[in-house]
């Protein structure tokens, strides 16, 4: 999942990455309102962690106008969750109004964003699988577990979010460079051998307990994707 961080504390927004990071989300970060909405209308994101106080355009003249382009538009009904120094009702109902989905005050408890975020991204996301399945394959993406055949598979986190990509889209073939938007943030975007790299290490692993050459096919000139299964 890909989380847009529009914070202009360089400390706030690198605790923030760095925790959001360490839960297997892919993490932008945005220092002001104008590159946000920049992000917002280029990129899909699950979630955003909104400041209210941002140079060029504050969090909630960008909230509105998130709000304001139609439930059809990209990224129009994400989840927004606001931070703010300033502790006041009114203040809370400004936010709110223009289309906060949660509201939380500086300085906040770390976990407690952490647990509103989970729940605001499951509020998002009602329909969802709790197991994906490919095959003898199963993925747990609540607890990040996988196994091939009951056989546990241990995977970096790189690793099981790269497999887990693959289940998601099944036959769809996935490019070099669409993987890479997927998985890692704009600031920290690899080489395409980065991704043959971690490719060929899944394979590897998927061998170990039982999988095919072939699991993770090469479509020559395109990308990735699983094999056919029954």
């Amino acid at each position: 999942m890909r989380i847009l961080v529009v914070e202009d504390d360089a400390q706030i927004a690198d605790m923030l990455t760095e925790a959001l990071t360490h839960r297997q989300y892919q993490v932008d970060v945005a220092h002001d309102g104008e590159v946000a909405w920049e992000w917002v209308n280029a990129l899909d994101y699950e979630l955003v962690v909104l400041d209210v106080t941002l140079p060029k355009l504050d969090g909630i003249r960008l909230c509105q106008m998130l709000r304001a382009r139609g439930a059809t538009a990209r990224n129009a009904t994400i989840p927004v969750i606001m931070l703010t120094a300033r502790d006041t009702k009114a203040d809370k109902i400004l936010g709110l109004d223009a289309g906060a989905d949660d509201y939380m005050v500086k300085p906040f408890d770390l976990d407690e964003l952490m647990a509103r975020i989970r729940a605001l991204l499951r509020r998002g996301s009602p329909t969802a699988n709790p197991t994906l399945t490919w095959g003898p394959l199963h993925l747990v993406p609540s607890t990040y577990e996988a196994t091939y055949a009951d056989q546990p598979l241990t995977l970096t986190p790189k690793e099981y979010a790269l497999l887990e990509l693959l289940v998601a889209n099944g036959r769809r073939v996935l490019s070099r460079p669409g993987i890479i938007e997927q998985l890692w943030s704009a600031e920290d975007s690899p080489t395409e051998e980065a991704v043959k790299t971690h490719i060929r290490t899944l394979r590897q692993k998927l061998r170990a307990v039982g999988a095919p050459d072939d699991f993770v096919e090469t479509v020559h000139g395109l990308g990735y994707r699983l094999r056919q299964w029954a």
